[in-house]
């Protein structure tokens, strides 16, 4: 018996720490060389402040901020650990309540404007933690945010034009302009003098 134990434990030990130490170092070490930023979870700061990720949505409420997609994440929204989408299909009447509920906030938020509220900013994304709107979103949100700020809304698009990301690699996805970051360049912006 014990001419089996020793060889199956010694073994344990070894794969444990070669599968459980030295790969997760090695590759650990390998991504902060290559991709340092994205291996550090791709963190924005703000005056030697982590803000947040440019990966992961932030729940933004206020008037003179912009506002990302709704988040399926529960319990409260854009929560990293329980991400994942509504799964719920078009005729499902909590999707068509969610959507209401969405479209109401946005009319209040701006009654007078005469735009169509894009799609983006009342459905949630697969994963209910993304961070970008479509370029239309941020136009459509632009006036509110504008008044709310003071900002005159030639300095707002300029704003917005200089945060829009184009498609990845030139092929992929659609121009999106990431929330977080569009919010603390409006940040610095009224911090001018």
């Amino acid at each position: 018996m014990n001419d089996l134990l020793r060889p199956a434990a010694s073994l344990f030990v070894l794969l444990s720490a070669l599968t459980g130490i030295a790969y997760p170092m090695v590759l650990t070490g390998i991504a902060q060389a290559l991709f340092p930023d994205a291996a550090s979870g791709s963190v924005l700061f703000r005056n030697g402040t982590p803000v947040g990720s440019r990966l992961i949505g932030q729940n933004f409420s206020s008037p003179e901020y912009f506002w990302g997609r709704p988040s399926a994440s529960a319990p409260q929204p854009y929560n990293g650990t329980a991400s994942g989408g509504s799964n719920q299909g078009p005729l499902n009447p909590a999707l068509v309540e969610a959507v209401t509920t969405h479209i109401s906030a946005l009319k209040v938020a701006d009654p007078d404007n005469p735009q169509a509220i894009p799609v983006d900013l009342v459905t949630a994304s697969a994963s209910g933690l993304d961070p970008h709107i479509s370029p239309a979103a941020a136009r459509y949100q632009a006036r509110r945010v504008a008044r709310a700020r003071d900002l005159s809304m030639e300095r707002l698009t300029a704003i917005i034009e200089a945060h829009t990301e184009d498609r990845q690699w030139g092929v992929f996805g659609e121009p999106r302009v990431n929330v977080l970051k569009l919010n603390l360049a409006l940040d610095a912006e009224h911090q001018r003098p």
